[in-house]
């Protein structure tokens, strides 16, 4: 039976959680089959898993899979959560196809080799109705960062180059604004329902301001989230969309 307590949600996930709890609640009563794409130690997954869902996470870093292992034995979900060492590229291989109702794909797609490849073996994976929540690096917020910072020519850099980063010591592979996530997912036949900023305004906040009054941040995060021009100069942009 789904367990009934929410998980600890913080302004750098409020935005990301509130989606997913729409998509929980839609499907009250159901054990759903969740895929987290380089779900590392399991910040989302073990929530899930003790909301009563089965949750595989695939990941290519063996110490994050088994401080995953750890998580869930501490949460007391160990058999809802299971642990593949593997990356983002190598998905379609892993996954049978038609095989999930809830795919998670965070921070996935700047660092692969093939983004358009991965975000098809997502919706190869989806079965019909299903959706996948995708968390992405916004270009925006980088060429701010930067701006404010004084590092001009990188930010020049992230606005002429194709792929969204600042030159070859980018730790980023890409970077995108919303129209080319969506673009990546409807090319892969997904339908985006939902965009939004996360991390509009808490990255740009003194630590000490948000440890003051953490729920007005949170709070304030959750109303710009989505509206323009806010949702668009955070630091990540957050697409849901669902296979037909």
């Amino acid at each position: 039976m789904a367990r009934t307590g929410r998980p600890h949600v913080t302004a750098r996930t409020a935005a990301v959680w509130a989606v997913l709890r729409r998509e929980l609640d839609r499907n009250a009563g159901r054990t759903l089959t969740v895929l987290d794409v380089g779900g590392g130690t399991g910040g989302f997954a073990v929530p899930l898993a003790e909301a009563g869902h089965t949750v595989t996470v695939i990941d290519a870093s063996p110490d994050a899979l088994a401080a995953l292992t750890r998580r869930a034995a501490d949460a007391g979900v160990a058999e809802r959560v299971h642990a593949v060492q593997g990356d983002g590229d190598a998905l379609a291989g892993l996954v049978e196809p038609g095989s999930a109702d809830l795919i998670l794909c965070h921070a996935v797609l700047e660092v692969v080799d093939d983004p358009s490849g991965v975000v098809a073996a997502i919706a190869t994976a989806l079965r019909p109705g299903g959706a996948v929540s995708l968390l992405v690096a916004s270009r925006a917020a980088a060429i701010l960062a930067r701006a404010v910072n004084g590092h001009l020519r990188a930010a020049s850099a992230l606005v002429t180059d194709p792929e969204g980063r600042s030159g070859p010591r980018d730790t980023l592979r890409r970077r995108y604004d919303a129209e080319t996530a969506a673009d990546l997912l409807s090319a892969a036949g997904l339908q985006v329902e939902e965009t939004h900023g996360v991390r509009v305004v808490t990255d740009l906040l003194p630590a000490t301001v948000v440890e003051q009054d953490p729920q007005a941040v949170l709070d304030l995060e959750l109303a710009l989230s989505a509206q323009l021009p806010f949702r668009d100069i955070a630091s990540q942009l957050h697409l849901f969309a669902r296979r037909p």
